[in-house]
């Protein structure tokens, strides 16, 4: 340590001062995740956990929707995401508030939203029910709930990737002739996808794992509307076994898509 230059000591000094903290949170996050996995395992056959009806259901249920629920965010909110990331319009802020407003708003307050616009006795109720559409406590219902609370987490970090694509790229490819489509999906796509790609973990595991809108709005019925986080709640006042089952795959879930992120986004290392 004495043979080190000037300087360089202290900042060790200061690096391991805050190992300690670091330390204890890293303990703190990991004490109640590995008592979760320590009381699943020495809890029972965690396999036939899974093969409960509640669980299968559940996890059938909310693996349809989240999927879905992926590809109308994709669908819808790439072009809006380039929209905000290239176009300059009056009220472009407030929409890029609004848009990300869902980000922090509590859950039930969105779930809540939700119920007096689309249900029955909401403001759009009547004329829904006029075409004959019900979508207040039906798999729909779900959908929706979750299309409103995961959108933001896409399209934030598609506009972050196309804003980060250099704009001379698509000029030089309009000069060679070749149309505003192609050069999206040729040039400014291709080189956002790390971005795009993280978008899309995020928001997969946004709809996955939602809770509070999906239970004002969709209600939580078994093989229509629970999805694995209502099936939790559910399985913890009647079968603690489905209940950690249900947990453990959402974590083991989280793990994944936090990993994808980070291979995603470069960061793999």
């Amino acid at each position: 340590m004495n043979g080190l230059p000037a300087g360089v000591r202290p900042r060790l000094d200061l690096m391991h001062a805050l190992l300690l903290p670091g330390a204890l949170f890293a303990l703190f996050v990991a004490a109640p995740l590995g008592a979760l996995l320590w009381r699943a395992a020495a809890g029972g056959d965690l396999l036939a956990s899974v093969q409960k009806p509640l669980v299968r259901d559940a996890l059938r249920l909310s693996l349809a929707t989240s999927l879905l629920t992926l590809v109308v965010v994709v669908a819808l909110g790439t072009p809006l995401a380039y929209v905000l990331a290239r176009a300059r319009f009056p009220g472009k802020r407030l929409l890029d508030t609004l848009i990300d407003l869902p980000i922090v708003l509590p859950p039930v307050v969105a779930g809540v939203a939700l119920l007096m616009a689309f249900g029955r006795r909401g403001v759009f109720g009547g004329l829904l029910r006029g075409l004959g559409i019900e979508l207040a406590f039906t798999t729909t219902a779900v959908i929706i709930a979750q299309v409103f609370v995961s959108a933001p987490f896409y399209i934030r970090a598609a506009k972050v990737g196309f804003q980060s694509v250099d704009v001379t790229l698509e000029q030089m490819a309009y000069t060679l002739g070749v149309s505003r489509v192609r050069t999206f999906f040729r040039v400014t796509l291709p080189l956002a996808r790390p971005a795009v790609l993280g978008g899309v973990v995020l928001c997969w595991a946004r709809a996955l794992s939602e809770f509070g809108a999906t239970m004002m709005f969709a209600g939580n019925f078994s093989g229509v509307t629970q999805t694995m986080p209502l099936a939790v709640m559910s399985a913890m006042e009647s079968d603690l076994f489905a209940a950690l089952a249900l947990a453990v795959i959402l974590l083991a879930a989280s793990f994944v898509v936090l990993l994808l992120f980070r291979i995603a986004g470069g960061r793999g290392e």
